[in-house]
């Protein structure tokens, strides 16, 4: 069969910068459990534009929430045409009933297992409305294809493990991938590794410090293949544990990204990131600057207990912890979060059109600021921070000079600035 993947995009904008995004791995994930016998080709709609008039045998669809109404629209368009359309990936997971009103079948969970019987089935005429994916153990997830889907060079994308036990309440990874962790064979890792071209890779595990053994284990074996690496950890482990990270920077990693969420202890404990110490993110950032690598720290602003006066306590803690870069979005209510559901029942879900599920959108009754505090909180402070003089001073002038990361910390934060300046954080207008 001719087999179209399509990672859907509302408003693709390809510029310059699009280069540096990270990379769609699951398209890979998908191509690399599909038969050999099978032509597959891969469209990320942020990079390619779709040409409809194509003959393909099968499409399939992998999108989040924001990204699900664009995936009608192209289903929709490819079942007019007499081409069957699978859905799959995490809004499918979530709300199957909602996504089978555009699509022939939709696989709910992950692939492994699923996605090669329906291949069969659909060749046998006997396609199923739903296939609910198994659970698949690490030895069975195998090396995603990175001979095509590859719109960049910069960098590409691997997954190690997959499972998140920590269970937050905004975050739906532990509904779809379960909370059990589950680590591939490491020599499987290392391999894959070997045949990607890019000198940089980004994990796109939930986080390499859920089980700090295994990585470990991963680590030695990475620092012989003389590639860098960026990954997600939780802020506990990278706390009090100095050989996790020499080990860490011994293999390649460059930079951790870690999910700080708030500076309100209150709000994390809410959030039920009970991994989470307010009192411990400065040890931990200037632990992990300490041997070496960056930290880019994840906040969400709209939580219950957040007040006009978290911006600029944010911002002040910001630059004493001296951080590398920063993230900044709304709290999101998706839907199959814990979240959703308790704001759901609270009557304090604002929008139900999935379009506006980007993390720059409020969807949500706030508690103790206006939609404006919020959104102007978030732009005050990101340009502050983002700044060109900021910048300027964290990547040439405070810390350890080097040439290419300095130019590539100032190059990544006017590109950030951009994006602030681009992407407009929005109140809801219903």
């Amino acid at each position: 069969m001719k087999i179209l993947l399509i990672m859907p995009h509302p408003n693709p904008k390809r510029s310059f910068l699009s280069k540096f995004q990270y990379p769609c791995l699951t398209l890979q994930q998908i191509a690399g459990i599909t038969p050999r016998e099978h032509d597959v080709k891969i469209i990320d709609e942020r990079y390619e534009k779709i040409r409809f008039n194509k003959n393909y045998d099968l499409v399939g669809i992998s999108c989040l929430t924001y990204n699900s109404l664009r995936g009608y629209e192209i289903s929709d368009i490819f079942r007019k045409q007499g081409v069957p359309v699978v859905f799959g990936g995490y809004h499918a997971s979530l709300l199957p009933e909602e996504v089978k009103k555009h699509a022939d079948s939709v696989v709910i969970g992950e692939a492994e297992i699923a996605w090669p019987q329906l291949l069969k089935d659909i060749e046998n005429k006997k396609l199923k409305p739903f296939y609910r994916g198994e659970t698949p153990s690490a030895e069975m997830i195998p090396p995603a294809r990175h001979d095509i889907g590859v719109y960049t060079p910069f960098i590409e994308a691997i997954q190690a493990s997959r499972g998140c036990p920590t269970g937050c309440e905004f975050c739906a990874m532990n509904v779809v991938e379960g909370m059990k962790f589950r680590g591939r064979p490491i020599d499987n890792i290392i391999e894959e590794m070997k045949i990607i071209k890019s000198k940089y890779i980004f994990f796109a595990d939930a986080s390499l410090t859920i089980n700090p053994s295994y990585s470990k284990q991963l680590f030695k074996a990475m620092s012989e293949l003389n590639k860098r690496f960026e990954c997600f950890g939780n802020i506990n482990v990278l706390t009090r544990d100095d050989e996790f990270l020499r080990l860490s920077n011994k293999a390649g990693i460059t930079k951790w990204y870690v999910g700080i969420e708030s500076i309100s202890q209150k709000n994390i404990d809410q959030a039920g990131k009970g991994t989470n110490k307010v009192e411990n993110y400065g040890k931990a950032i200037k632990k992990i600057k300490d041997h070496g690598m960056m930290v880019t720290g994840f906040f969400m602003f709209g939580f219950d207990y957040d007040t006009p006066e978290i911006f600029d306590k944010t911002l002040q803690a910001m630059y004493d912890w001296d951080l590398d870069e920063a993230s900044f979005s709304i709290v999101t209510p998706y839907p199959g979060t814990r979240l959703f559901e308790r704001l759901n029942k609270e009557g304090r879900i604002t929008n139900y059109d999935w379009s506006r599920y980007a993390e720059g959108n409020l969807n949500l009754k706030l508690n103790n600021m206006t939609e404006e505090e919020l959104i102007d909180g978030i732009r005050r402070i990101a340009f502050d921070f983002f700044s060109v003089r900021n910048s300027f001073r964290r990547s040439f002038i405070t810390g350890e000079f080097n040439p290419f990361r300095s130019l590539y910390k100032f190059t990544s934060g006017i590109s950030i600035r951009s994006f602030y300046k681009r992407e407009k954080f929005k109140a809801n207008k219903t």
